[in-house]
């Protein structure tokens, strides 16, 4: 089973992001030669058109092959044709094929290539965008903004908070969900109004937090109002109107964005470990637990990790689109390609680099599910 969830979402966003590079690499005339889930050896083939769609041996990737894309001339391939005459003597050779430069890649104008390349990521962001709101649409498990427990001496005990109330809004902002109230009880200064129900009565309550620290995602202590409650730990699935699920869909996607990019930001300052990495394993574990918990935190977990790759596609490596992207805004301030070699040489060193992090992501995964004690 966690090997079927592992090739399902992986699957899946792979497939989104290779849709993105052919749908706009159709759309601006260019000739999509093959579109393949997965590297290595073909296991499946079919040819639709100018088109063979294939399914491969490794699936922790996939490509979209376009004509031209490597980069050609017609004079280049003359010279190679007389460099072969040369070489097979009297052996017949065919004569160049013109190439057609209205369908190649390589001949279309920089902002086109920058467009086929930049569509892969903002097809993932795109998917997660769609999923996210769909969710809140048809159903979203949240956590109420209930209160599960008042510590004694804390502002809320003082003030007259109890267990069991429920609260609808921090300064006249609606919550709907407890992360609504962390979130915005960690932007209060002074003093605060927060409106509860209590036995189906609304009230008012007003308090001043106390100034505490607490430890955020990454480790860091972080100052933190704190009035003196915890959670119930109730859960309900909560269905939105289109507004709402648009609303809320897009502070989710925002969220998980702003999150992924510090992450990356956190981890190349060392405040994140790189034993935190992970890997396929990490992935597969995480699918197959949220599968058994439930659809809506299967396509949660498909929404987040979408995001994350289409990000991590940004980045400036070559060899990844982003390395791509730099390559093209390069050659359209200086107004010409970077040169061939130069190229070679940046995504070889972007090869390496992939491979570091991959070794780095097995190595995590093995020690983390394989050796790591409890």
């Amino acid at each position: 089973m966690i090997v079927v969830s592992f090739i399902v979402v992986l699957g899946i966003l792979i497939f989104v992001h290779e849709l993105g590079h052919f749908l706009v690499a159709k759309w601006l005339g260019v000739k999509v030669e093959k579109f393949s889930l997965g590297f290595g050896p073909k296991l499946f083939g079919r040819t639709i058109g100018e088109t063979e769609y294939l399914i491969s041996a490794f699936p922790l990737g996939g490509y979209v092959k376009m004509y031209g894309e490597g980069g050609f001339s017609e004079a280049e391939l003359v010279e190679q044709t007389s460099t072969e005459t040369a070489e097979t003597a009297a052996e017949p050779v065919e004569p160049p094929q013109p190439i057609d430069e209205a369908r190649s890649f390589s001949h279309k104008p920089v902002w086109a290539r920058m467009a086929i390349v930049l569509a892969g990521p903002a097809f993932n962001m795109l998917f997660a965008w769609l999923l996210l709101i769909t969710l809140y649409l048809v159903g979203m498990p949240i956590m109420k903004a209930t209160i599960g427990e008042v510590f004694k001496d804390k502002p809320a005990a003082v003030a007259g908070m109890q267990k069991g109330d429920r609260i609808t809004a921090v300064d006249g902002h609606p919550v709907v969900q407890w992360e609504d109230f962390s979130s915005r009880m960690a932007t209060v200064r002074g003093e605060v109004t927060l409106s509860i129900v209590r036995n189906d009565h609304p009230l008012t309550i007003t308090l001043v937090p106390q100034a505490g620290e607490s430890k955020n995602l990454f480790g860091e202590t972080v100052q933190k109002p704190i009035i003196g409650v915890s959670p119930s730990y109730e859960f309900a699935t909560e269905r939105f109107g289109l507004l709402d699920a648009v609303r809320m869909g897009n502070a989710k996607a925002v969220e998980v964005t702003k999150l992924t990019v510090l992450s990356m930001v956190k981890l190349f300052q060392g405040v994140v470990p790189l034993k935190t990495v992970g890997g396929p394993l990490m992935i597969a574990d995480m699918a197959d637990k949220a599968a058994k918990t439930g659809g809506a935190t299967f396509f949660m977990l498909l929404a987040v990790v979408s995001i994350n790759l289409g990000i991590l596609n940004l980045l400036p490596i070559p060899i990844l689109d982003g390395g791509h992207l730099l390559f093209y805004t390069i050659e359209a301030v200086i107004r010409r390609p970077v040169p061939q070699k130069v190229r070679e040489y940046a995504q070889q060193a972007g090869m390496l680099l992939l491979i570091c992090l991959m070794v780095l992501a097995f190595y995590n995964d093995i020690v983390r599910y394989f050796f790591s004690k409890g």
